[in-house]
């Protein structure tokens, strides 16, 4: 079990991001399997960032936890839900979705800047999304920009390959903003693997490309706690669940987004 403290809540509340070490250290063989399945086999929404002018290949793809048992064991097993409901200080948490990403190597985009909470059709403050590479990560880790979840307007969606806004309502964003450039405090850590990342759905993030010899395989977690209920967007989300025929408001239906904490076995 990995004890979560006091102080990885404080931090976490306020900066919206604290790194876990070993959160799933005892699953990433099973990990890892579960990537290679899906990169063998990839879901609907699979895409390989294809960029003019960029090297290499960055696969992302998410969604396939049911059709991919390794993913479902790990979810299922780990210590993840209990500690996604200490840091989000929440009663409950709920499955919202898996996402695969991985940099092979000599592969040079970038992950750009982005919030994922304006993509996603769910609102809230209590969200947590588990980053957490199966490949020692130094310079391609995750980049967090601390305290961002708390910015008064959400950062504009964009596509990641086109750079296009991903909603036509760009007037209720603020632009992208160059965290480097303008001094924002930047946190990164040279992580393991089964280490993790855990973030708000608000924290603005990025990383590197991966100009390392070796892969950069990593799994993502994305979880809902208390308050976080159904919302409109002006477009299709990412991800879309079509035919979810839920309204505003609503909590997500638990038939989709099955509820992992308490243990539904207790």
């Amino acid at each position: 079990m990995v004890t979560i403290t006091s102080e990885d809540v404080k931090t976490y509340q306020e900066d919206g991001v604290v790194l876990i070490r070993g959160l799933f250290a005892d699953h990433v063989e099973k990990l890892r399997a579960g990537v290679a399945r899906n990169m063998e086999a990839p879901g609907p929404f699979a895409s390989n960032n294809e960029k003019s002018g960029e090297t290499g290949r960055f696969f992302d793809d998410y969604c396939n936890w049911q059709r991919i048992p390794e993913f479902q064991e790990v979810i299922e097993t780990s210590d993840a839900a209990e500690v996604a409901a200490a840091l989000m200080k929440s009663d409950t948490v709920q499955m919202f979705h898996d996402h695969v990403l991985v940099k092979e190597p000599g592969t040079s985009m970038a992950t750009p800047w982005h919030t994922d909470g304006p993509y996603y059709f769910v609102e809230g403050q209590q969200t947590i999304s588990f980053w957490s590479p199966l490949d020692p990560v130094k310079d391609a880790t995750l980049r967090m920009v601390a305290g961002s979840h708390k910015w008064e307007k959400p950062v504009l969606p964009t596509r990641w390959v086109s750079e296009e806004s991903f909603f036509p309502n760009e007037e209720d964003y603020m632009p992208i903003p160059d965290p480097d450039a303008e001094g924002m405090r930047v946190l990164e850590w040279e992580m393991e693997p089964g280490d993790a990342v855990a973030f708000n759905y608000n924290i603005l993030h990025g990383a590197r490309g991966n100009t390392a010899t070796s892969r950069r395989r990593a799994f993502s977690l994305r979880l809902l706690g208390d308050d976080a209920r159904y919302v409109e967007r002006p477009g299709r989300t990412s991800p879309p669940f079509p035919g979810h025929d839920m309204t505003a408001g609503q909590k997500l239906r638990e038939d989709w987004f099955p509820m992992l904490w308490p243990h539904p076995a207790a």
